[in-house]
């Protein structure tokens, strides 16, 4: 490798090209914050083909580009690269999707006689230099940094059936046809290769081939247990004795740095420990390690059972609290053992979570994936990867290998076993309060479900303290257990019999003011009307959907500053709503919309309307309307979220606030179509996903509010105080009934299934017992059936005592599940269920983090996000509705008494 190794500035590698060769004039070029683009003045540009990607490594990168460029610069085929040599090394790590890593360089050939030659040119041109292999696409050769696959040229996206923004490409009779960028080369059918024979495929895509894969001329695959960019886990057999083997793969170059060390060199510290820890009953055993095709592989004995993550959440969905609680103190007590044993064998775990614990069906524990433990005669790896909130604080920023990190990671995961989660605690600007003292907050704000004794608590803090040297240790860790009350472990949750009055503290009341209005000040600030594809950010991990919707668009965070600015009058919000709305307007087109009330028209139309109307816009309640009434797209789905309920659901709505008796009609018309869809049960109806949907889901009876019969039978409910009819009523009743057979009752708790055949599923509102009871409160107000406000009641329980363990969004989360409470509030009027409402506020006011003047959450991926389903706004429609006690739910028409 040439001087050009040690060169950081890939960019000014360029500019030293094109003089060079004297091309300057022929280019033109622009730039990101990811990527350098050039584009020859002379070269033909299509819109798809056959596109080249150019792998290297942090260390192989400056002589990658430099070679490639010799090649390129006298093409006109356009090409992009990564700006720094950080963003290539983010690019190869473990953490990138599998559909995007270790894209270097990326060459839009203007013919594929073109992409044929260029490929075979740069393969040359890079030949022996580092980098990993792209598993998107095909290799050119064996070893090869030059990759293929066809797919789009220049970013073309439309909404799928399921309303997420696509990257699509067209067939030969101009279909769209979704450009799917997975981590499995995947070519359609119809796009003819020009390049030579393909190479021999990676172990998982033999695997989905259907051929026979043998590993090592020793160990058959049998399954994949995940795919990360590192490389796979698979199930198999040793065939030389019949045993059940797991092999663990380590591909070249993934999270490789200047030095050439990646993660096959974590695979082989790996096997060191088990060797270290063999015949210990710590860890499965060694069984032999090997290289094929240059990646790496483990094999090990398979231990039976589940991991620690699994087995805290089924234990809890299936025993209920009481008899989990006993559970629970005896695996903290064999945690703190695990954790002393490793230590005595001479073994820093630097990665203890429960993830890497295995429980045996015995009950015993095992320790698994070890590939950052330390043996104490070893060289230590980079000690900057973890898991966040397992793993120590200052084991993520470099510090020297320490058992002290292990006393935290020890703390997190014995949190994790008894209150079913770690709080995720965003870093604040500043950071005026310790993380010490944010998370003893938290676990406080736990107490009302918990109740963890007094030993157990301080126990959890002292092994998670800020200071590593004082750090309980797990003598000092069972010490606290040993004098633990016990009578905790047979004590039922706490039932919350206190008023709402006396549940709200000075303290408490000032941290979810302080959090409001942090809130809207985020929401105010980051709006960036300027912006043509987003008004304010959302985090896309989840997929994009379009960016007007309620679900993760501009209309739910104007839906809830436009009802906080109708609570405070907030002289801000006027010119806001109305930049907002209008930043909608014209983005809509009122000739045909999509259905459903999250991901459709009809809750766009919602919002807008009820924004016009606050700030007196005549122009956004006009395009409003248009909107409602716009034809719908021809849609498969009868749901909430994306079908005809939901699009009914706001056509309810804007008839009771507009009068309009067209949109009366359109109620009508949606309660008629899911009469004639309606499948008979044993139990009552229900609405199968038809056949012409997405096929994954085509068939499926799903239970819940945003996506089966809860959401369609509290739709009807609407739809019957509209329509007068009977047999609306009797639909909505069946599906009450529907769902009273299929609840679930663990103790005093209500769970449903996501389908009839399933295991209960968390309590949220998207499938779960938070959205069913919403829809069973209401068929109780309306049909005063006792059996509906009695499951109401369980489904409340299962909220509250699983209150520790969500997440603070609305869908999946504790925004949703405290509004479901605050329903219970106002049907029953019994002050307890605002007292629950409030514990909850509590647990997600103590995962704020500031920032400067701004407050903000994180989402279940550890964004921030402004959205309704997992970000602020969402969040602050629940909050507000604690502070406001007339304000009424979100995304739910009112239905007369």
């Amino acid at each position: 490798m040439t001087s050009h190794a040690t060169e950081v500035d890939l960019e000014s590698l360029l500019r030293r090209a094109l003089q060079a060769t004297g091309t300057e004039a022929r280019w033109t070029t622009d730039a990101d914050e990811m990527w350098c683009r050039l584009t020859c003045l002379s070269g033909i540009q299509r819109r798809q083909g056959w596109k080249l990607h150019v792998s290297a490594t942090a260390a192989s990168a400056p002589e990658v580009l430099v070679r490639a460029m010799d090649v390129l610069l006298r093409e006109d085929a356009a090409f992009k690269f990564v700006r720094s040599l950080e963003q290539v090394s983010a690019l190869n790590s473990r953490a990138t999707p599998r559909g995007s890593s270790g894209k270097f360089i990326t060459v839009y050939p203007p013919s594929d006689g073109a992409a044929a030659r260029i490929a075979m040119e740069l393969h040359r041109a890079t030949a022996g230099l580092p980098g990993p292999r792209i598993l998107s696409d095909q290799p050119y050769a064996p070893r090869s940094l030059v990759h293929y696959r066809y797919g789009a040229f220049v970013g073309r996206r439309r909404l799928s059936d399921e309303g997420l923004l696509v990257w699509f490409i067209e067939d030969p009779d101009g279909n769209p046809v979704e450009d799917k960028r997975t981590g499995q080369y995947s070519p359609p059918a119809w796009a003819v290769s020009p390049f030579p024979a393909s190479v021999p495929l990676p172990p998982e895509q033999e695997k989905a081939a259907g051929k026979p894969v043998l590993l090592g001329g020793r160990f058959s695959v049998r399954e994949a247990i995940r795919h990360t960019n590192k490389g796979g886990v698979y199930r198999g057999t040793d065939v030389t004795t019949g045993a059940p083997v797991v092999i663990k793969e380590a591909r070249p170059h993934v999270e490789g740095d200047r030095s050439g060390s990646d993660v096959r060199d974590w695979l082989r510290t790996e096997a060191r420990t088990l060797e270290k820890l063999k015949h210990t009953g710590l860890a499965p055993e060694l069984l032999a390690t090997f290289e094929t095709g240059g990646h790496l592989f483990l094999a090990l004995e398979e231990v039976p059972g589940v991991p620690l993550r699994n087995w805290v959440a089924e234990r809890f969905r299936d025993v209920g609290s009481e008899r989990y609680r006993a559970e629970a103190l005896e695996q903290v007590a064999l945690l703190v053992d695990l954790v002393a044993a490793a230590h005595a064998c001479g073994c820093v775990l630097r990665d203890f979570t429960p993830a890497n614990v295995m429980v045996r069906p015995d009950g015993e524990l095992r320790l698994i994936d070890l590939e950052l433990a330390v043996l104490e005669d070893d060289i230590a790896l980079p000690t900057q990867v973890g898991t966040p909130g397992f793993s120590a604080p200052e084991r993520l920023a470099d510090a020297p290998v320490s058992p002290t990190a292990d006393y935290y990671s020890l703390g997190a995961t014995v949190c994790f076993v008894l209150a079913g989660k770690v709080p995720n605690l965003l870093p604040e600007e500043p950071a005026d309060r310790t993380e010490e003292q944010r998370f003893a907050d938290w676990l406080d704000a736990c107490a009302g479900t918990l109740g963890l004794p007094e030993g157990l608590r301080e126990m959890i803090l002292g092994l998670m303290k800020d200071d590593p040297g004082e750090r309980w240790d797990p003598d000092r860790a069972r010490t606290a257990l040993r004098a633990a009350d016990p009578s905790w472990t047979a004590r039922p949750t706490p039932a919350p019999a206190r008023t709402a009055e006396s549940a709200r503290t000075a303290e408490s009341d000032d941290a979810t003011q302080l959090a409001v209005i942090g809130m809207v000040n985020h929401l105010v600030e980051s709006m960036t009307p300027a912006d043509q594809g987003r008004l304010w950010p959302v985090s896309t991990l989840a997929g994009e959907t379009d960016p007007c919707t309620v679900q993760q668009g501009a209309a739910g965070v104007l839906a809830v500053l436009t009802r906080y600015f109708e609570l405070t009058g907030d002289p801000r919000l006027p010119d806001l709503l109305r930049t907002a709305g209008h930043w909608i307007v014209d983005r809509t087109d009122t000739r045909s919309i999509r259905p459903g009330l999250h991901f459709g028209g009809r809750g766009i139309a919602w919002a807008l309307y009820d924004a016009g109307r606050a700030v007196d816009d005549r122009a956004l309640t006009d395009h409003a309307s248009a909107l409602a009434l716009a034809p719908l797209e021809r849609t498969p789905s009868y749901d909430i979220t994306h079908g005809c309920a939901g699009s009914g659901l706001a056509a309810a709505h804007l008839w009771q606030r507009s009068g309009d008796p067209r949109l009366a009609e359109l109620v009508v018309d949606a309660a008629d179509r899911l009469a004639a869809a309606a499948q008979s049960e044993p139990s009552g109806v229900s609405w199968p996903v038809p056949a012409e949907a997405v096929s994954k889901e085509a068939g499926k009876r799903y239970l819940g509010f945003a996506h089966g019969t809860a959401g369609i039978g509290c739709f009807l409910l609407a739809a019957a105080a509209v329509s007068r009819r009977v047999e609306h009523m009797e639909l909505a009743v069946a599906a009450g009934e529907h769902l009273v057979a299929n609840a679930v009752m663990v103790g005093q708790t209500a769970q449903w299934p996501a389908q009839a055949t399933d295991v209960p599923t968390a309590p949220y509102w998207c499938h779960g017992s938070a959205g069913i009871g919403s829809f069973l409160v209401r068929l109780w107000q309306q049909t005063g059936d006792k059996r509906y406000v009695d499951l109401a009641r369980g489904a409340a329980h299962a909220v509250v005592e699983r209150a520790s363990r969500a997440a603070v969004a609305q869908c999946h989360g504790l925004a949703g599940n405290g509004d479901f409470l605050l329903d219970m509030a106002d049907a029953t009027g019994d002050p307890a269920y605002r007292a629950m409402a409030e514990d909850v506020a509590r647990l997600i006011v103590c995962e704020r983090a500031h920032r400067d003047s701004h407050v903000v959450f994180p989402n279940e991926y550890g964004d921030v996000s402004t959205s309704w389903s997992d970000g602020a706004a969402g969040i602050l429609a629940f909050l507000l509705r604690t502070r406001h006690t007339t304000d009424s739910r979100h995304w739910m028409a009112q239905v007369p008494g």
